[in-house]
Order: C-alpha cells, then structure tokens, then sequence
C-alpha cells in the first residue's frame, strides 16, 4: 500500500518536471525582444521608404536588416535590426518582388543589331530576400503533439488514482478499508481485561480452527460489538484478536463511509464485504461504529439520508440472504445507547463486550507493559502507582508515563524516578503548573483560604477520600486544587459517602464566608458538580426520602435526533420538587462545612500561611499540622524534606551522566578491540587506548568526589525519601 502511494508520488512529480520543462523550452524560444518588433505595416512602410537593404523570413517572423546597417554581412539574421510577424507566406513575398520589380531598370538594345547596349540594372533600394517558407523550427512543429501526449498520459494517471488502479469506477465507491496482512499485536499486550479477552478468545478458535464447533452444530458469533469508556482498549483488542487468529484485518472508521454523493456510502459496505469474503476467513474491525449505526429515523429533516442508507446495506450484509462464512465483524463505539435495534439484534452483532476501566490489579498489569521500553528507577513502586492511578484508562497510564518519560529526559536523566511519575499523573489530571502566571497577593490568599476548606474538610469527614496534595500553583483552568485518594478503589457509592463529599466541594466556598466575610467566583466549578450529584441523588439514584425509590430519568444521556420531540416523563410539580429536593441537600451540606470549619479557623490561618509560603503541601505534612504541630515545625520538615528531594534528583542526575560516559568508554574499548583483531591497530596501542581511557575515568571520578565534598551537607534528621510515595491521585477540586 505504501509503496503504491509512492509509485504514484513519483509518476505525478515526473509529469508535473515534463509540463515545466516543455514551458521553459517554449518560453525560452518565444521569448522576443520588445524593443526591436515592428509590425507589418511599419514594414511595408520601411520598404516603401527604401529603408530595407536585406530580409531574412523564417517561420512566420520576417527578421530586418536595415540600408543603414552596421550588422556585418555574415552575422546576418543571427544578428538583425527589426523584426516583425506576418500570416501569408505569399503575400509577403508577392509583395518583396513587386517592389523590386519597381525598381528595375530594363536593359538598352540598340535597334538595328539587337544587341544590348546597356545590361539590365535594379535601382537603390533592392531588398535581397532568403528564408524557410512552410516549414517551422522542429520545437514550434513537436509542440502541440508533445502537448497532447502529456495531455493524454495526465487524464490517465488521474483516471488511474480515482479508480484505485482497477476498472471499477472511481474511488470514492470503494472501501477505505486499510488491510493488516498480519498483525503483531496480541493478547499478552492487553492488560486489565482478562474477562473480555476470554469473550473474544472463542473467535481466535473458530478462525483457527473452525471444524471445532461447526462438528458440535455450534455458530460462532457473527459479530462483536466493544463497548467502552474512551481509552479502555478497545481497538487494541480487535487487533489482539487479528494477531493471535493470524488472518487479514480490515480496519475502517464509521466516518470513511458516509461521503458528499449519494449512495457512496453504502457502495463501501458492499465494496468492503466483497474484499473481506475474498480473504476469508478474516476480521472486519469498524471503529465507532455509532457514526453510522444510530437510530434509523433520528434525523432532524427526515429518515431518508445518506447514512440511514449506508445502514441498511451494513444490515443486509451482516445477516441477508447471502452468506459471510469466515467473516467476523468487530466493532467499538462508547454510545451503544444511540445504535439501531437492528444492529445489536442476534444475528447481526450476536455479542457485546463491554470493555471496563481497569481495576487496580488491571491497573498494574497495564503499567507494566508501556514501561517495558521504559528505564524505571529503583524508587519507582508499581503496586503504589496503580493505587494513585485511581479512575485511570488503559490510554491515561500510557500518557502518564510518556509525559513521566518526558520529564526525565528534560532533565537530562536516563532514568524515570517516582517525582516524574507522580507530576506526570499531574499532568493528565490538571494540566502542566503555570508557574509564570501572574498572580497578585490577594488572589494568592484567596486560594489559599479557599483549597485550605477543601482540604480541612475532607480530612474531618469519615468517608472522603484522603487529601494527597493541596497547591495554589495554577494548573490548567484551576487556580489552585485539593487531590485525593481512594484508598478503596470504590466502584459503588454510599449515600453518606456522596453527601460528604457535596460537602468537602463546598468546603472552598465555605471557607470564603469565614475568612474573609464575602464570597468570589472561584466555587463555580463546585457548586456545578456538587449541584450535578445532589440531583442525581434525587431523580435517579432514589437516596431522597420525599420521592423514594422513583427514577425519573436524569441520568441517561441525550441523543437529541432521538430525544429532541419527547418530553419529560413527570409533571413540572414535580420538576420543581426535584429542584427543592436538591436545593434541601445542598444547603445542608453547605451547613455542615460552615460548622466544620467555623471550629476550625486557626487551622484555615495555619494552613493558609504554609500555602502562601510553600505553594504546595502534601499528606504527610498536612496531617501534622492537623494534628496541632505549629507552623514553624512543619515548614521545617517540609524544608528538609525539599533539600532531600533535590538532593535525589541531583544524584540521579550525575548517576545518568557517568552511566553515559562508562557507556561511551565501554564503546571506544569495545572499538579499538575490533581494530586489533581485524589487524588495524597493535597491542601496544591498545594498550595506550586503554591507559588513556583509565587516566579519563579516574579524573572524572576525581573532580565527582570534589564536587560532592564541596556541597553543603543536609540536616541530619532529613528523609530522602520523604514524599516519593505521598502522591495525589483523584482530581476532586478545580478552583476557576
């Protein structure tokens, strides 16, 4: 495939260097000097005027030599004075003749013997004429052919591109599948969906082995419909399934289907089944399929369009009258709420696997895999990282460890430490710090007032999660944030849990209201999620004693060429009793963190401080200080504790450039070894190379051991490891 986009490349640049070059050559030999053109009638005039002595006509030009001349004889027409164009060959030269005709003198004969007294003679003024007169120059006559050869050999490598090299119409009715003859991927790269692997195992059996069922009157599913979260891994499945099948895939998104013409779309599917059945057995993956899989008469104007059309030819070829044997389609979408019944129905996709967000034993195991190619410090926990992890996709741990890798390499280490991984999990929650943002002192203590209610909040409530990090450095949209941990990797929720943790998001505005005795925009984003649970709680998740256990469909997603013409399902009494109903939750968690930190204003001033001064706190810290240790005694241990940490990074530093340079001697040995034995070099010299190596390595170690001496030493009581494993994980608060 590729080499043919290459081979085209190549013949489009070819013929576009062959129009450039006929247009240099035309240009170059029809190029004329402005200065010196005449046009006919000016001739004429010149000749009447007997101010032509020569002419010289060639190809429809008539080049000029003029009676006043300094031309030489023999540099003419290469050299002339005037030229001029013309249209009849005969014309012109009729009329040359005629005027030297005019111009001739008849000779004397004497009467009586006849003989000439006096010769024949042409006056002053005779123009001497030469040229070619049908014939042009070989450029002008091979022009218009060779134009009509490019011409030709263009439409028909044009024609050639459009038709995808075969005779069956132009390219926009064929399939846009690409083919993997074989793909590499396979089971043991997917990690943290051992259960859906096991689902999509008895296909990898029936394509290798199909006699195995059909003996038993067994069908293996026609189809299988992935369904998922973004970044759960549902195309690196179908492509695990290719690899250990080891047959052709066909991979294709729902998008390449529906085109600009009508009926192109399902021109596809049928061009795509008919490839598919030619290297049967074989797997046909379509990527979000829900681009053209949603509900037949959805649309705004109608049900007759150019998708629901590429629908139905997907339906008739799935489960028509005709027969796929050894075709099994694949399919991922993350909206199966919107596919056409007849889609998902038995027969068509038989199977749905629905590929969940990793646990944390998933967690581990995906960790393990991208950081195969990764150099990974002692340091590093991975049982400790998939803990941090929580809520994480099997895409979020690869982007978090490539953003990890990133920084390591920005710091020029060749090792990935436990601080890279942990601000690479900052970065995929919140965004890179904007420590260059300008921030003025009051905006600083407003954050720092506000995340300090967060924080203390969270910690005071038994069923939050627990704090692992309070900054008021700018990150992404938030101006500050509180990270917590769930210990527990929860998937359910308590109603308890969810009203503590309303009351933990308002904690920040809370907070506002004690210190400073007014309120900022800065809980937005608090009241809007906070809002979002409460309601939740009330119309769906049936925790409010008014309504009991009724749902009244808040929680479904909207598809709106569905959904656009029906309404509610309940009275707007009712409505507005939902609104009441949440208003009630909100108000008393709002209540209950009034109450919380109205005791607790000394550590909101204690925590502000260290924040104002600090920037960033982190768990360990901020248990000590709710724990009553002083300011002063905590910003200490949060000193120490900075010195260590950069003290780790130094060290990690200067291991990764003497591991460099060892690894560049052990290269320049290794070398100079293959030069002695392929004769190049002699023992002796060898020898030398390696004293010279020896003596290098010694001074470096030398001036290492002097720079270490010569650094301050830490305090004795610091911990150098202090932190490494105290990491934020779940992003419960973004302050705008």
């Amino acid at each position: 495939m590729v080499a043919k986009k290459n081979n085209n490349k190549r013949t489009l640049l070819v013929i576009l260097s062959v129009l450039l070059l006929v247009v240099l050559i035309y240009s170059i030999y029809a190029v004329n000097k402005t200065d010196k053109r005449i046009d006919y009638t000016k001739f004429t005039e010149m000749v009447q005027n007997e101010q032509v002595s020569e002419v010289y006509i060639n190809d429809y030009i008539i080049y000029i030599k003029t009676s006043d001349s300094k031309i030489k004889e023999e540099d003419f027409p290469s050299k002339y004075d005037y030229y001029c164009s013309y249209m009849n060959n005969e014309v012109v030269i009729t009329f040359i003749e005629e005027y030297n005709q005019s111009l001739w003198v008849e000779p004397v004969v004497d009467g009586t013997t006849g003989e000439i007294v006096e010769a024949g003679y042409y006056k002053d003024g005779y123009i001497k004429y030469d040229g070619k007169w049908d014939t042009g120059s070989w450029i002008e006559t091979a022009l218009p052919w060779i134009s009509l050869v490019i011409l030709i050999v263009l439409g028909f490598v044009i024609y050639r591109s459009m038709s995808g090299g075969g005779n069956k119409g132009f390219s926009f009715s064929r399939s846009k599948a690409k083919l993997v003859v074989s793909s590499k991927i396979r089971f043991s790269d997917v990690a943290g969906a051992e259960e859906e692997k096991q689902e999509l195992e008895e296909l990898v059996q029936f394509l290798k082995n199909p006699q195995q069922f059909t003996d038993l009157g067994a069908r293996i599913p026609k189809g299988v419909l992935l369904v998922g979260p973004p970044g759960t891994g549902k195309t690196l499945l179908a492509k695990a399934v290719a690899g250990e099948a080891k047959v052709p895939f066909f991979s294709i998104s729902g998008s390449d289907f529906v085109e600009l013409y009508v009926g192109v779309g399902a021109s596809r599917v049928r061009d795509l089944f008919a490839q598919a059945k030619s290297n049967a057995p074989c797997l046909v993956f379509i990527d979000e399929i829900d681009a053209v899989g949603r509900q037949r008469g959805a649309g705004m104007g109608g049900g007759n369009d150019e998708r629901e059309q590429t629908l139905n030819q997907l339906l008739v070829e799935m489960d028509g009258f005709e027969t796929n044997s050894g075709v099994i389609i694949l399919a991922a979408t993350n909206r199966a709420d919107i596919l056409d019944p007849a889609l998902t129905r038995p027969g068509r996709f038989d199977r749905q696997v629905y590929v969940n967000v990793p646990d944390v034993k998933g967690r581990e195991d995906i960790i393990k895999i991208h950081s195969r190619n990764k150099p990974l410090s002692d340091d590093v926990d991975v049982k400790r990282i998939a803990r941090l992890t929580s809520g994480f996709a099997g895409a979020d741990i690869e982007n978090m460890l490539n953003e990890a890798a990133l920084l390591a390499a920005r710091d020029k280490r060749v090792k990935i430490t436990m601080v890279d991984i942990q601000e690479g999990i900052n970065k995929v929650l919140m965004g890179p710090k904007k420590k260059s943002r300008l921030v003025t002192e009051d905006d600083k203590k407003i954050t720092a007032i506000h995340e300090s209610g967060h924080a203390i909040i969270a910690h005071a409530l038994p069923n939050c999660d627990s704090v692992q990090e309070i900054s008021i450095i700018p990150r992404g949209h938030a101006g500050g944030y509180t990270l917590t941990l769930d210990e527990q990797d929860r998937t359910h929720m308590t109603k308890q849990k969810l009203l503590d943790t309303i009351t933990m998001m308002l904690g920040g505005r809370a907070a506002e209201e004690i210190m400073l005795n007014d309120i900022t925009t800065g809980a937005s984003n608090d009241i809007e999620r906070a809002t979002k649970i409460a309601r939740r709680m009330v119309a769906e998740w049936g925790m409010s004693e008014r309504f009991g256990l009724v749902s009244y469909g808040e929680g479904n997603q909207i598809f709106v060429g569905r959904d656009y013409q029906q309404t509610k399902g309940y009275s707007e009494d009712i409505a507005s009793s939902i609104d009441e109903e949440t208003k009630k939750i909100i108000d008393e968690a709002h209540n209950c963190a009034i109450a919380i930190l109205s005791e607790k204003k000394g550590l909101i001033e204690n925590l502000q401080q260290i924040l104002l001064d600090k920037e960033t706190i982190y768990h360990e810290e901020f248990k000590l200080l709710y724990n009553g240790m002083s300011v002063e005694e905590v910003t200490k241990i949060m000193t120490e504790n900075e010195l260590a940490k950069q003290k780790y990074q130094e060290e990690a530093r200067k291991s990764a450039l003497e591991e460099r340079k060892n690894k560049e001697i052990n290269s320049l040995l290794e070398t100079a070894e293959a030069s002695l034995r392929v004769g190049l070099i002699s023992e002796k010299d060898l020898e030398n190379i390696k004293q010279e190596l020896a003596k290098k390595q010694d001074s470096k170690q030398s001036e290492q051991a002097k720079a270490s001496s010569e650094k301050t030493p830490l305090p004795s009581n610091s911990d150098e490891n202090k932190n490494l494993e105290d990491k934020p994980v779940d992003n419960n608060d973004k302050k705008d």
